[in-house]
C-alpha cells in the first residue's frame, strides 16, 4: 500500500493524464504520440531542457514515439543554422526521433487546400484592413471586437483574392486570410484569427515556391492532426490558444483531433529567456554569439561544460506544475556540481602562479608522482605528474603576514604539497616594489605520498604544477551574464543589468602537462578552483583556452549573504 502511495506521489500530473488515457482506452491502438515542435527562429535554450525532456521523456516512459516537427512557418527569421543547431542540442540530451522528423512545410500544400475549402464553406474571407486597423477591430480583453466590412464579401470574391495573393499579386500587408469566427468571443484568440498573409521571402526549405504563409497558430493544431499526436504538450503561455487549437483539429476532413495539455514553463533568476532578447544580445555583440558560454542557450551551456545528465537532472529535480514559478540558478549549479564531481578529471593549474624553489632538492632532477584522477570513481584510475625542484603554486598559497586561521605556507610552516613531499618554507625573493617573486623551502624526502617516519600532520595541502614541465593557457573565468536575479525589471531594460565581471581572462596560469591533450568534452576539475573545459570552438593545440563551468562552491550566494542581499 505504502508504495502504491509513493509511486502516485512520484507522478507529475502530464503522466496521470496520460495513465488515465491509456486505461480509458483513448489512445489509438494504445500507443501515445508526442512531439518536441520548436521554431527553428533561434538556439534552443535552458528552457526549451524541460520541453524536450517531457516531450521525448514521457514517450520514452509509456512505449510511444516522439517526433521532432520544425514548426518552420515564418521563413524572415528562420536559418538552417538553427535547424542545426536544434538536432545537435535534442541530441545531445541523450534524445533521438528517428525517422520521425517532420517540418510544417511538410504540409504546406494540404494546408493550402484546406484553407481554400473553409473559404468555399463561407468560413473564411480575405482581409483587407491594415494592421493597425485589424488591432483596432478586434477589442479589448474586455470589449468585444467588431466585424470587418471585409467580412461578407463573396466566396468567389475570397477565392479569387486568395488565388491572386498565392500568384504573388499583392504586396505584404495588403490582405490576410481570416477565419470567421466570432469577433464577440471572450477569447481574443477567436476573433477572426489570421490564418495566411502575405509574405516575400525564401524559405529554408521550399525556396520561392510560396509567397503566402500559414500562420502558426493555423499551422501547429492541424501538423499535430496529420501526424496523429495523441498528446500535444505546451507551456502556459499558450493556454489562451487551446480554443483555436480545438477549432483547428475540428476543421471538416481533419480526422484525428490531439489534445492540447499546458504546464509552467522553466523560468530561472539571473536569467532572461526570450529569444528576441538573445538575438539582440547576439547582434549587438554584448556575447561571443547564440554559443557564447554565458548565454542560456544549450549550445552556450555545452560549450561552457555543463552536462547532459546534469541538466536532466535538474529538470527533474524542477517537476513538473501547472502553476509558474522562479527557480534559483543556485539549484541548477548545484546540479551541475553534483555530476561533475562524480566524472570530472581531477587535474592541477595554478591559476596565479608564484614560484616555489625546494633548496635541498637534487637539481635537474624530475620523478613522477601519482595521482588520483577521480577519487569519487576508482575506475578512473592514476595518472603521473612530473614533479621536481622548482615549482609553482598559487600566489594566495604563501604569506607574509599570515592572518590567524592561516594553514598555507609562510617563513617556518610547513604544509603538504598534494600527492608529493612536506615542504617548509624557509626564505622569498623580492622585486623592487617590494613584491613576492621567489619562494624558498626545504622538502622532507622522507615524506613522499603524505607519509613521514614521526607520524607527524600538516594542516594545509597545496597543489603544484612543476615549472620545467608547465604548460600555458587561457582561462575564461565565466560567471553570471546578469548581475540581477530578475534583468530589467528596476529600470524596464534589460541591459543595465548585464554583469560587467561576466567574464575575467586568465593568461598567466600553469598547467600539468596531461592538459596539452585536453579535448572539448572532456570534464575537468582544477583543484581548490572549479569545473573546466576546453572550449569547442578557440581552444587548439598551439593556444589552449579553458572555460570555468562553475565554481567548486557558491561563491556569489555567499556574496550576497555578506552583502546582506536576499
Amino acid at each position: 500500500m505504502e508504495e502504491k502511495s509513493k509511486e502516485a506521489e512520484s507522478s507529475n500530473f502530464l503522466e496521470k493524464i496520460i495513465e488515465e488515457d491509456l486505461a480509458a482506452g483513448r489512445v489509438p491502438d494504445g500507443k501515445i504520440v508526442t512531439r518536441f515542435p520548436p521554431e527553428p527562429n533561434g538556439y534552443l535554450h535552458i528552457g526549451h531542457i524541460k520541453a524536450v525532456c517531457i516531450d521525448f521523456g514521457l514517450a520514452e516512459k509509456y512505449g510511444g514515439t516522439c517526433h521532432l516537427r520544425l514548426d518552420d512557418t515564418n521563413p524572415a527569421k528562420e536559418d538552417n543554422e538553427y535547424i542545426d543547431s536544434i538536432k545537435q542540442d535534442i541530441k545531445w540530451l541523450g534524445f533521438d526521433w528517428g525517422s520521425h522528423e517532420y517540418y510544417a512545410s511538410d504540409y504546406y500544400d494540404q494546408l493550402y487546400s484546406i484553407a481554400v475549402n473553409l473559404i468555399k464553406k463561407g468560413k473564411a474571407y480575405v482581409d483587407s484592413l491594415t494592421a493597425e486597423q485589424v488591432k483596432e477591430y478586434r477589442g479589448t480583453l474586455t470589449q468585444p471586437g467588431k466585424n470587418s466590412p471585409d467580412r461578407d464579401r463573396s466566396i468567389d470574391e475570397n477565392l479569387r483574392l486568395f488565388q491572386e495573393m498565392k500568384d504573388g499579386k499583392h504586396p505584404e500587408g495588403k490582405y490576410l486570410l481570416r477565419a470567421k469566427l466570432d469577433m464577440s468571443s471572450p477569447n481574443i484568440n477567436m476573433r477572426d484569427p489570421a490564418l495566411y498573409r502575405i509574405k516575400y521571402a525564401t524559405h529554408p526549405r521550399t525556396g520561392n515556391k510560396w509567397c503566402i504563409y500559414p500562420m502558426y497558430d493555423f499551422t501547429h493544431p492541424i501538423s499535430d492532426a496529420i501526424e496523429g499526436i495523441t498528446h500535444s504538450f505546451c507551456t502556459l503561455e499558450f493556454e489562451d490558444h487551446r480554443p483555436a487549437y480545438d477549432w483547428a483539429t475540428s476543421i471538416d476532413g481533419i480526422e484525428h483531433a490531439p489534445h492540447q495539455y499546458e504546464f509552467a514553463r522553466l523560468n530561472i533568476t539571473y536569467f532572461v529567456m526570450s529569444k528576441r532578447k538573445l538575438l539582440q544580445l547576439v547582434k549587438m555583440n554584448m556575447v561571443d554569439g547564440w554559443d557564447d558560454p554565458r548565454m542560456p542557450t544549450i549550445s552556450g551551456i555545452r560549450r561552457r561544460g555543463y552536462s547532459p545528465e546534469s541538466m536532466r537532472d535538474f529538470v527533474s529535480r524542477v517537476g513538473v506544475a501547472k502553476v509558474e514559478s522562479l527557480v534559483e540558478y543556485s539549484l541548477m549549479e548545484f546540479c551541475v556540481r553534483e555530476d561533475l564531481n562524480k566524472r570530472a578529471r581531477r587535474v592541477m593549474v595554478v591559476l596565479d602562479p608564484i614560484k616555489l624553489v625546494i633548496d635541498n632538492y637534487p637539481e635537474g632532477k624530475t620523478e613522477m608522482i601519482e595521482a588520483e584522477n577521480n577519487p569519487e570513481d576508482e575506475a578512473a584510475g592514476k595518472r603521473l605528474v612530473p614533479f621536481s625542484r622548482e615549482l609553482y603554486i598559487e600566489r594566495e598559497d604563501f604569506s607574509l603576514d599570515p592572518p590567524k586561521g592561516y594553514h598555507r605556507l609562510y617563513i617556518g610552516n610547513e604544509i603538504r604539497l598534494k600527492n608529493a613531499y612536506y615542504v617548509t618554507a624557509t626564505s622569498c625573493d623580492k622585486d623592487s616594489d617590494g613584491n613576492v617573486t621567489v619562494v624558498h623551502c626545504t622538502y622532507d624526502p622522507e615524506s613522499r605520498g603524505g607519509e613521514t617516519a614521526d607520524g607527524r600532520k600538516v594542516r594545509g595541502t597545496s597543489h603544484w604544477v612543476s615549472a620545467p614541465d608547465a604548460i600555458s593557457a587561457e582561462i575564461r573565468q565565466y560567471d553570471k551574464l546578469f548581475a540581477t536575479e530578475d534583468p530589467g525589471a528596476a529600470t524596464g531594460n534589460y541591459l543595465d543589468d548585464l554583469n560587467p565581471d561576466s567574464l575575467k581572462v586568465v593568461t598567466c596560469a600553469k598547467l600539468e602537462p596531461s592538459l596539452a591533450s585536453a579535448k572539448p568534452g572532456e570534464y575537468l576539475q582544477f583543484m581548490r578552483s572549479g569545473y573546466y573545459m576546453a572550449d569547442s570552438k578557440d581552444s587548439t593545440s598551439e593556444h589552449l583556452v579553458f572555460n570555468r563551468t562553475v565554481t567548486l562552491k557558491d561563491s556569489w550566494e555567499k556574496m550576497k549573504q555578506k552583502m546582506g542581499l536576499k
